[in-house]
């Protein structure tokens, strides 16, 4: 019965039904809305998804989240990749929501298939200015985890406050409540934002790789939990850790008084 309601839950049917309907691409001169770049040099390792739907502002369309998606899979695969940057290619905006244009032409069964779609494609990136959950304008309600993932964030009573006014906030106030880390004063090219996330990147890139992602899972899984079974995740993490070859470089390197060389081995 498990295995009869998993395939009816798989929307690929109808999403190549939505991908053979859908529009051509928005992307620069036709080209792809969704664009993967690893740096180079001192920054290999860096990994950047560019987003380029110009003249949707980055909706989230039924082409430009496939071709995301596609390139989610396939660098989750790719052990080379330790830091992903995702940047806008369109000056001003990085991504202004879920394309409702393409979401009219859609039978309500497209629609839920859609968003469960949408839903996963968040559940692997994390998501920041002006910004806000600004769906009950549109006679929607945020569908994508937002109202999972912002009273997780702020509390309930000010998510409620948030997503049922459809209030926008600035960068500096999304900071104050701890919704985003850092904000930063735009620059002449309008590309600040980027230079900030590459900056951290960087400072991320030397960490032992496979400690770092580790870590993440540790978080991720811990906080849908109560904090016992939060910890016993967190020792199943540390023990995977345990016989890695990084950890042996980095407490010889700690012991020799030497930076660490790490390979993610």
């Amino acid at each position: 019965m498990l295995h009869a309601l998993l395939r009816a839950l798989r929307p690929q049917r109808f999403w190549k039904t939505l991908l053979a309907r859908g529009c051509a691409s928005d992307g620069a001169a036709g080209g792809p809305e969704i664009q993967v770049r690893g740096l180079e040099g001192p920054d290999q390792g860096i990994t950047e998804i560019l987003m380029n739907r110009p003249r949707a502002r980055n909706a989230l369309g039924n082409i430009f989240v496939g071709e995301l998606l596609d390139a989610l899979a396939r660098l989750r695969e790719d052990r080379q990749v330790r830091v992903l940057i995702f940047r806008s290619g369109v000056k001003g905006v990085f991504c202004a929501d879920a394309d409702l244009k393409e979401r009219e032409q859609m039978s309500e069964a497209e629609v839920v298939v859609f968003v469960q779609r949408l839903r996963g494609m968040m559940n692997e990136i994390a998501s920041s200015a002006v910004m806000g959950l600004i769906e009950t304008t549109r006679g929607l309600l945020p569908g994508a985890g937002g109202t999972q993932r912002l009273p997780r964030c702020l509390g309930v009573a000010l998510a409620k406050e948030l997503i049922f006014t459809d209030r926008r906030l600035s960068g500096t106030q999304a900071q104050a409540l701890g919704l985003v880390n850092h904000t930063v004063d735009q620059n002449e090219e309008g590309n600040a934002a980027y230079h900030r996330a590459r900056a951290l990147a960087q400072e991320i890139l030397p960490q032992a790789p496979i400690a770092v992602r580790l870590g993440k899972v540790a978080i991720d899984r811990g906080m849908e939990v109560d904090i016992a079974s939060g910890m016993a995740i967190e020792g199943m993490c540390y023990a995977q850790n345990i016989p890695t070859q990084d950890r042996l470089e980095g407490m010889a390197a700690f012991r020799e008084k030497r930076p660490p060389k790490f390979v993610g081995e």
